[in-house]
């Protein structure tokens, strides 16, 4: 794990959290407020940020890790990071939001703009990963 991965991995995890607080925070807002009674009250909620920053730093040095180890891309890297977006987000978000909403009475319209949200937050995620080039390796010293 080089300087790269850690740059690619926090940078990832710091979008991942900006995201996140668009979606859940911004976003989903309404929905989450009305059904209040549902979540931890506000200052329980505040005393927990540790864990969130800590669940958002693993998906961004998770994701890099695991972008590092598919074989750079032959021809598009834009749709190259799209793909493994798409491939995180249904492996993570899709199915953990369909569990949540089998399990919680959360409405279904509230489960399918979360799994909508998330899956273009994680698209938007792959993209970065792509542009990033976390598997990129430095150039060689010139010659003297």
């Amino acid at each position: 794990m080089d300087k790269r991965f850690w740059i690619c991995g926090l940078t990832i995890s710091a979008t991942a959290l900006a995201l996140g607080f668009f979606v859940h925070g911004l976003l989903l807002r309404d929905d989450y407020l009305a059904l209040a009674h549902l979540f931890r009250p506000q200052a329980d909620a505040n005393a927990q940020v540790a864990w969130i920053l800590l669940a958002y730093l693993s998906l961004g040095l998770a994701m890099t890790w695991l972008y590092r180890w598919l074989p750079p891309p032959h021809r598009s890297k834009r749709w190259h990071g799209a793909r493994f977006g798409l491939a995180i987000a249904l492996v993570s978000f899709v199915p953990w939001h369909l569990l949540a909403h089998a399990g919680q009475p959360f409405p279904l319209t509230l489960s399918l703009k979360q799994i909508v949200f998330d899956v273009i937050a994680m698209l938007l995620l792959g993209l970065l990963l792509a542009w990033l080039q976390p598997h990129r390796r430095p150039l060689a010293p010139a010659p003297d």
